[in-house]
Formats: structure tokens, sequence, C-alpha cells
């Protein structure tokens, strides 16, 4: 089989799925139920938010996230509609409706099958760890602003960020308190945590929910509940699709994508941080997260993704394979059929006491605190990513942090780039007929350069300067050997530096070009007369028994 084809059938379900599926399907199953019971009202809540009612929220979480599970590239990974994506969401709603929606979510799965296709997924393994970490501590941070309208029994209000969201509702929980909800949230997060390190596998989160419904069923506290259920999922429907908005939707299709693109990849990255043994394939995962998103339009669903909060609820759950993920689409499904009316009953105080718990368990404290520590870049690219994805976005967050850690890891490399004089030696090469008076005579119009590291953009006017710099001597060697890369305006820069020295009547010399450096160099308008010259050497003991030569002629 072709590397084509191979890659092509890594995109789909293999054996080895069937395998992991089969070492702990107890623990999936009861992970399966307690990320479900999470995810139920979160999909309602974001269907409502996304302009398409509840039904649709609800629809994405069944059909999507089963798609996403079977396709996608993760073991641990939940798809459905998030918080993020209907930031994007809302305004094609306004300007387009719900139809303009549903084409948006079908153009958007197409974009992300081509870049499946393509490759492209695997680089995001190469995002710095300063970057995921702070992303990681963000996503807590929001998942925490969005459950406090829970937390203090008020309803959310319609405000676009989380933190304006969550100050709303302190305000309005200050004319009226109500420590009632407060009091089962943290109750209900207390139990998971302190639960967590007694017996980890339980299923606390199921347990911690179920004693909270019951104790407010009990005593008849009056709380803000789920509420009632959609019946049903809706018939296939193709009718929404426009060709003549596709021009108009394309910007709102590319931002879908990429949204979902880089939540999913780094969702999954954050699973596989959160978990032992678990790897994820980022190509495979843009496949299942196009799959998902070209199919649940047509069941009403608006766009998807990978979910942070559900993730995190399932790997701390106990998920071992994508089961997990799979049977907490069946067991909504059967929510929806059969279980409605209780689950309508569940304060959503409980599931915010949840949630609250997932973001405590997210935040790796440790890694936070060794980046923190490790240098004054690393750290401020944690932060600044931190901040960004608090109070703007999380792809505002991503293209952020990769902008400064891009930066400053151009700067380090520039740094480590060394001009360092270095002393001649012969290492007994040819035939020295000269006397030792006339030897040291001849080396203190010589003087040879060991170019170091990478010779690019972000140091190559360093080079220049240190080059330029030279007087009182006539010949100059640059040994390239320790050379590691040159790009064109590292050569650009070189070349300008040997025309400069040469006019002033010094004689350059070449040494040690490696083979993988002769293509950038030859564009050099001084390499075709250095070569002719007899300038460029193989080594340098060559090339100062030549200077030496040169000198004394």
């Amino acid at each position: 089989m072709s590397a084509g084809g191979r890659f092509l059938v890594g995109l789909l379900p293999g054996r080895a799925d069937l395998l992991a599926v089969k070492r702990s399907p107890g623990r999936d199953l009861l992970a399966g139920l307690t990320v479900a019971i999470v995810a139920l009202p979160l999909a309602l809540a974001f269907g409502v938010a996304s302009g398409l009612g509840a039904e649709a929220g609800l629809t994405t979480a069944i059909i999507a996230g089963a798609l996403a599970a079977v396709f996608g590239g993760s073991n641990l990974q939940v798809s459905g509609p998030t918080g993020a994506m209907t930031v994007v969401l809302i305004p094609v709603v306004h300007q387009f409706g719900p139809s303009g929606v549903l084409q948006v979510g079908v153009m958007a799965g197409l974009i992300l099958l081509g870049l499946s296709l393509s490759g492209i997924g695997r680089y995001v393994r190469y995002l710095p760890a300063s970057l995921v970490e702070g992303f990681t501590a963000g996503i807590a941070v929001v998942i925490a602003l969005q459950q406090v309208p829970n937390l203090l029994g008020v309803p959310q209000g319609d405000q676009q960020q989380v933190w304006a969201i969550a100050g709303d509702a302190v305000v309005r929980f200050a004319r009226n308190p109500d420590p009632v909800p407060i009091a089962i949230a943290l109750g209900v997060a207390a139990v998971i945590l302190v639960g967590s390190r007694w017996k980890p596998a339980l299923p606390l989160s199921l347990v911690a929910v179920a004693l909270a419904t019951g104790i407010a069923q009990f005593f008849g506290i009056n709380l803000t509940m789920v509420g009632a259920l959609p019946a049903g999922i809706p018939a296939p429907m193709a009718g929404f699709l426009n060709p003549d908005l596709i021009l108009a939707l394309l910007p709102s299709a590319f931002a879908v994508a990429a949204l979902a693109a880089l939540e999913s990849l780094l969702c999954a990255t954050v699973a596989d941080a959160m978990s032992v043994g678990q790897k994820h394939n980022p190509d495979r995962e843009l496949f299942g997260q196009g799959i998902a998103n070209l199919v649940v339009p047509f069941f009403g669903g608006v766009p998807a993704t990978a979910a942070i909060a559900r993730t995190a609820v399932n790997v701390k759950a106990g998920a071992q394979s994508r089961l997990a993920s799979l049977s907490h689409s069946v067991v909504l499904l059967l929510f929806l059929l059969i279980a409605a009316p209780l689950v309508g009953i569940i304060p959503l105080a409980a599931l915010g006491g949840v949630l609250l718990a997932t973001t405590v368990q997210m935040i790796q404290v440790g890694a936070i605190r060794s980046i923190l520590r490790s240098s004054r870049g690393d750290a401020f690219v944690l932060l600044v990513t931190f901040g960004v994805t608090v109070a703007i976005d999380l792809v505002s967050a991503v293209i952020v942090g990769l902008v400064l850690a891009g930066i400053i890891a151009l700067r380090a490399v520039a740094r480590s780039a060394q001009l360092e004089r270095v002393p001649l030696e012969d290492h007994g090469r040819g035939v020295d007929d000269h006397s030792g008076e006339e030897r040291s005579l001849l080396d203190d119009r010589i003087v040879a350069f060991r170019l170091d590291g990478a010779l690019f953009f972000g140091a190559a006017h360093r080079f220049l300067l240190e080059l330029t710099e030279v007087t009182d001597v006539a010949v100059v060697i640059l040994r390239m050997s320790r050379l590691s890369t040159i790009d064109a305006t590292g050569a650009l820069m070189l070349d300008d530096a040997i025309a400069r020295l040469e006019r002033r009547g010094i004689a350059v010399l070449l040494s040690g070009i490696k083979p993988g450096h002769r293509k950038v160099l030859v564009a050099l308008t001084s390499a075709p007369r250095l070569k002719d010259s007899g300038r460029v050497f193989a080594d340098t003991p060559e090339a100062i028994a030549y200077a030496r030569e040169l000198v004394a002629r």
C-alpha cells in the first residue's frame, strides 16, 4: 500500500479501537453516563444560546458526539455544542437566520475534512507547553465563570463575554441573595474533590448529582431545574442549503472550522496530559470533527467541537476508550426518549458544582509553577495566553500565544548564534618553510572566524556588523563547518560582508561549507569569484596554509 493509502486508512476506525473498547467497558459506560448528566444541560443551554433552540443543542450532542467518538482521533474526547462556538454563530443567526447556521456547519465540515487530508493536524504537537498550560488554565476559569449563574441560582444573562455574565449574575444575586444554590454547588464539588482522593474509581459526579437532586426534591427546595426536554430527534432535511450564500458565509465557515480545529486539537492534547498512556491522532481528530459537522446540520444541529469541560469529566470519571464518549451520546438519546421528566428535575446548581470541581482538577498546578519558574519568556506566554482566553476568546488566545512564543524562540535562536574569533591551527598540513618568527608575523595579518548556530534573518545583521569591524588584517577566514543553518537573509548579509571586506583590500576565504548549505550560498554574487580564485576550501587547515602563502607573497 502506498504512503497516501496508509494515511487515508489511518483516518478510519480500525482494529486497535475495538481492542481498546474491550479493555474496561464497565468503566467506560459509567464514565459515559457521568458525562451525559453533565452534558445534558450544557447542550440545551448552548443550543438556546446559538439561536436555534434547545433541541438543536441536544441533537448536536447526540449525533455529533457519536460521530466524533467513532471517527475522531482521541479515545477520550467528548464533542458537542460549546460556549465558544455560540459566540461565532450568533452573528450568523442575526444576519442569515437558522438556515445560515446550518449551511455554515456543512461548509465548516468540508473545510475540516480538507485540513485532515492535508496532514496539518500533526503540527499542533509543536505548540509550546506554556501556551497549552495557559490555554488550559484559561479554559478552566472560563468554565467556572460560565457556571456562576447556576452556582448563585439566578438566570444567565445575554452578555457575550463570560466575565460579564458572571458579573451580572453577582449583581442580581446581591439584590435577592439565596445561599441554598451555593451550598448545593459547593457540596457537590466537595464530594467530588474529596472523594476522588479517597476512591478515584467511583462515579462520584453521578453520586453527588443524584444526592443533590434527591435532597432538593425531599425537602421541596425551590431551585432552577434543567426543565422539560424536547421530544425526539428531527427527521433529516436538506432544504437549508443555498448556493447563493456560499461566498457570504465563507468567512464564518472558516472561523467555525478554525475554532473547531484549534479547540479539538488542544482539547485532545489536554486529555492526553490528564491521562496515562493516551496519545491522539491529530489528523484523524480533524477528520472526525469534519464528519460530525458535515452530518449534524442535516438533523438541525449546530456546529460542534470537542468540549474540554466534558472531556475533563470523562477522563476524571475513568474513561479508557471511545466507548465512553459514544455511550454518552446513547445515554443522552435514552434521556430524550424515556427519562425526560427525571432529567428535568436536576438542579442546575448541582451541575454547576460538577463543573466547578472539574475546573479545579483541570489546572495542573505543578506544571504551571515549573513554567513560571523556568524563564521569563515562557512565563510571559503562559500569562498572556491565559489572560486572552478569559478576556477575549480561544482563537485569539492561541494566535497571540503562538506569535509571542515564535518571537521569543527566534530571539533565543538569534542570541545563540555566535561569530567567534579562533586561533589559527596548522594541523601539520602541507610544508611550512617559514621560521617561527616569520610565521608569527604572518599570522598577525590573518584572522579566522568560526560561525556557530543559525545564520538567519534574526541574527544576520549582527554578523554583518561584527565581520566588518575587522581592521589591520590581510586575510579573513570564515569557518562554516559549525553553521547549523543559513537562510536567504543570512546569505545576503554574508555576501554584503564579503564585498565590504574585499573593497578594503582584505581577502576572504571560506572553509568547511556543508553540502546542505551550498544551495543557499551558490546564490551569493561573491561565490563564483571566490571559487574561481581558489578561495573556497574543504577544511580549515588548507585555508590557513593558503592564507599564509597569500600574505607572504
